[in-house]
């Protein structure tokens, strides 16, 4: 007898940034195929960098996401810099953190209330959500437009920052200018904490991830615009190891590469930062994570939504710290040119670790550019969970199995966009 055969698609993903699908084959009771096929056009950002100048990389890079434009930003920064052999001074370097801030609040409470808590709330979307729970939507976006602000302050805009540049920024703000900015950020900070309070009190699946995790790590404090890569299987290495560890590879379904580290599948983003890095919230960060019962790791991907709530207060926090000693740099940049042919750079973007590599010829232009995403790195991650999902919920019909397949993946807010870069072109004419 042939075992019963099931097909599963969701042809167009809902409430995740860029295009892509899910297709699954049941057949008995186990998945046979499961693939998270994206199939959004490759972007060539790669390729557009060859032959540019090495001062543009930050700001060709930052439009390849709307949503995190200054990960790419820090990220071409940090690589370009390093080939240059420049060091910011502690100002700058704060000035950067704090751009980050922004971004990463932006950006989760983004995804936080617009994108995944109507999962949580069996709601379609979040107008069904403002229409049941209005203050909350309206909490969401109190401190998505705080986030702005820093973005418009410190990056010239909220969308694809125009201040950025190798070795500093353009223009840096005077003290005066941050008042307005740390008020606002102090009117939000009790909404960021009821968003952790709120989000904690959903109701969770109970599953454990048993990925290796991958972040940055700073001794410091809570790694976000550098560090030291870090995996939960004892690696420790620099940026400029890390394509010894991950390796990409092309899959028939996906116009986006998935990644291995030394071989394995693992998962970068806010489950492997807080897992690696919890020990070094502080303040009303760490309270919230306590009072949410996450402990010192965390591996139910369905409670990332409230990792992300507890890193908006950390973020909220460390912005008002940073404007509170802020001193106005003598110089908005450090100049420098390329002392050396290559260059790595990693940050933490709100979705994960993000790799950039460059090469710059004697001249000062581009020659190759690499760039590794998040999002690809976690395709694997996210297919062998969703697999895990099907198998273990076989039992609900073809429409709720779907419902739930299409859940999992906002789990961890792919940003498909950001994934689709190249692809390995073989022709055969005969």
């Amino acid at each position: 007898m042939t075992p019963r055969s099931r097909e599963l698609t969701v042809r167009a993903l809902a409430r995740v940034e860029g295009e892509g699908r899910i297709n699954v084959t049941v057949r008995g009771d186990r998945a046979e195929r499961v693939e998270l096929s994206i199939y959004e056009p490759p972007r060539f950002f790669e390729s557009f960098l060859r032959g540019r100048h090495f001062l543009e990389p930050p700001d060709i890079t930052s439009r390849i996401c709307g949503i995190c434009p200054v990960a790419y930003q820090v990220s071409a920064c940090n690589a370009i810099e390093q080939a240059c052999g420049l060091e910011l001074d502690d100002a700058l370097t704060d000035l950067r953190r704090l751009l980050y801030c922004g971004e990463w609040i932006a950006s989760h409470v983004l995804h936080i209330y617009f994108l995944h808590a109507p999962d949580f709330l069996g709601m379609p979307d979040s107008i069904a959500l403002a229409r049941h729970d209005r203050a909350a939507v309206e909490r969401g976006l109190m401190l998505k437009k705080a986030g702005n602000a820093i973005l418009d302050l410190i990056g010239g805009r909220p969308i694809h920052p125009v201040n950025v540049r190798i070795g500093g920024f353009h223009r840096v703000p005077t003290r005066a200018e941050l008042t307005p900015l740390s008020d606002q950020l102090h009117a939000v900070l009790d909404q960021a904490v009821a968003t952790v309070r709120w989000v904690s009190s959903f109701d969770f699946p109970d599953i454990e991830l048993d990925h290796d995790f991958l972040a940055l790590h700073d001794d410091s404090y809570y790694a976000i615009e550098n560090g030291t890569i870090w995996s939960s299987t004892g690696l420790r290495c620099t940026a400029d190891e890390f394509p010894k560890h991950v390796v990409e590879r092309q899959v028939p379904h996906s116009t986006a590469l998935h990644a291995e580290l030394d071989g394995r599948r693992y998962l970068t983003g806010p489950l492997a930062r807080y897992s690696l890095n919890s020990s070094q919230l502080v303040g009303g960060a760490a309270k919230t994570a306590t009072e949410a019962g996450l402990g010192a790791q965390c591996r139910n991907p369905y409670r990332s939504i409230v990792v992300r709530a507890v890193e908006v207060v950390y973020a909220v926090e460390e912005a008002l710290r940073i404007i509170d000693r802020y001193q106005r740099p003598a110089a908005p940049f450090i100049a420098g040119s390329p002392a050396r042919t290559i260059g790595h750079g990693v940050s933490e973007a709100p979705r994960g670790l993000l790799y950039h590599r460059y090469e710059v010829d004697p001249i000062g232009l581009i020659s190759a550019a690499t760039i590794i995403p998040p999002t690809s790195q976690n395709q694997a991650a996210i297919e062998h969970d969703l697999r895990h999902v099907v198998d273990s919920h076989l039992m609900l019909p073809d429409d709720e199995l779907t419902t739930l397949c299409e859940r999992t993946i906002r789990n961890y807010d792919p940003c498909i966009s950001c994934a689709t870069h190249f692809l390995t072109l073989t022709v055969d004419r005969r």
